[in-house]
């Protein structure tokens, strides 16, 4: 089994939706098992500026992971028809065990 771990902005948009629930319906079309949208409370990335939601008066963009948990093939046929749709965030993946 893979795990895949989607690192996006929040408040990002795929056209009209919103990023994460693009997402989270394209896993569901592939036939993904299951996945799980976490917000964060400060993040950074590779500019190296943190970025804090959470602090009053904060401008910065929320972090947020999607992270999902499949067989192999699922897993890189979603993560494939996700590249074709969108290019951006940071994607990552690890075989695991399930136990």
């Amino acid at each position: 089994m893979i795990q895949a771990q989607i690192y996006i902005d929040k408040d990002e948009l795929k056209g009209m939706q919103p990023l994460h629930q693009f997402i989270m319906q394209l896993l569901i079309e592939n036939g993904i098992a299951g996945a799980t949208a976490l917000v964060g409370h400060s993040g950074f990335g590779g500019n190296h500026r943190l970025k804090q939601p959470t602090q009053q008066f904060s401008f910065d963009e929320t972090p947020m992971l999607i992270t999902f948990i499949d067989e192999e093939k699922k897993v890189k046929e979603a993560l494939t028809e996700l590249r074709k749709q969108y290019k951006g965030g940071f994607i990552v993946t690890h075989q695991v065990e399930q136990w």
